[in-house]
């Protein structure tokens, strides 16, 4: 019999992660799909989190409202997220829930960042200074194109 200690199935972060999506599908199939029930869905998410994770989540919703303004914010297995034409284009993993050093800024296969034969996806955040959300301005103005 196996030790459930020693599983190597899902961690309980990331159940937890799964029936947040499976609670976001019902809520998006029940009430249907409403930009402002997703930024309020967003906004609450990032309400729940830790400080450090709680301010970066705050501001990069703000740069995503300045640089691609037609993505619509939801939530995404429990994490604030953006869609352009119901997909998910990306999205912010704060570093508290999954016990990680840092939070993520990913994006998408929807997402328009190739550059020839390889491009990064994912971003580590340990803070947003001017110079990083510059960055983020031109990555998801260019992602969105």
């Amino acid at each position: 019999m196996a030790d459930s200690k020693t599983s190597k199935g899902f961690t309980a972060e990331e159940r937890a992660a799964m029936k947040e999506r499976a609670k976001e599908l019902k809520a998006e199939s029940r009430r249907g799909k409403q930009r402002a029930d997703g930024e309020a869905d967003l906004l609450a998410k990032v309400a729940e989190m830790q400080e450090s994770d709680r301010v970066m989540a705050e501001r990069l919703h703000e740069i995503v409202k300045a640089s691609a303004p037609d993505l619509w914010p939801k939530t995404w297995y429990g994490m604030p997220a953006y869609a352009k034409d119901g997909k998910v284009l990306c999205f912010f993993q704060s570093a508290e829930k999954f016990g990680a050093r840092y939070a993520t800024l990913g994006f998408s296969d929807e997402a328009n960042l190739d550059d020839g034969a390889m491009w990064p996806t994912s971003f580590a955040l340990k803070k947003l200074t001017a110079k990083e959300e510059a960055t983020i301005g031109k990555l998801l103005q260019k992602a969105v194109s």
